[in-house]
């Protein structure tokens, strides 16, 4: 499923993000990402060859970005829509399958509500529910 609600991007990327996809891209010029919900790697966006990923049925294309799709699981899009999904790079480790593991920089998403929303201030794997 492709979402096509709205005029704002669903998903964008920060010029660093860009540069190390377009880094990435040298040794795998066909990849994708999915925004994962969670288990062993967090929540990271994960990046990997679009031939060793299969797109599931309810998965919801948020758009591209540096001409690579952006996919999420249709029950975790259901939690995020009003959000505007940011990637950006950070360093670290990058998860286990993700293509930028090894490369002492990781894939990071940020959020912004739509509406006129500001950016949040914690990632995604690192924001902890309001107490």
């Amino acid at each position: 499923m492709t979402d096509t609600a709205g005029t704002e991007p669903r998903v964008i990327a920060t010029d660093a993000a860009l540069a190390f996809l377009a880094e990435i891209r040298e040794d795998h010029p066909d990849i994708l990402f999915h925004q994962s919900g969670g288990c062993c790697d967090g929540s990271s966006p994960m990046c990997y060859p679009v031939a060793e990923y299969r797109v599931g049925e309810t998965d919801v294309k948020l758009g591209e970005i540096g001409g690579v799709p952006v996919y999420i699981s249709g029950s975790q899009y259901e939690v995020w829509k009003h959000t505007q999904l940011i990637i950006d790079v950070v360093p670290g480790r990058g998860g286990m399958f993700s293509l930028d593991n090894g490369r002492e920089r990781r894939f990071l998403t940020r959020s912004r509500l739509f509406a006129g929303g500001g950016a949040c201030a914690l990632p995604i794997d690192e924001a902890r529910p309001a107490e």
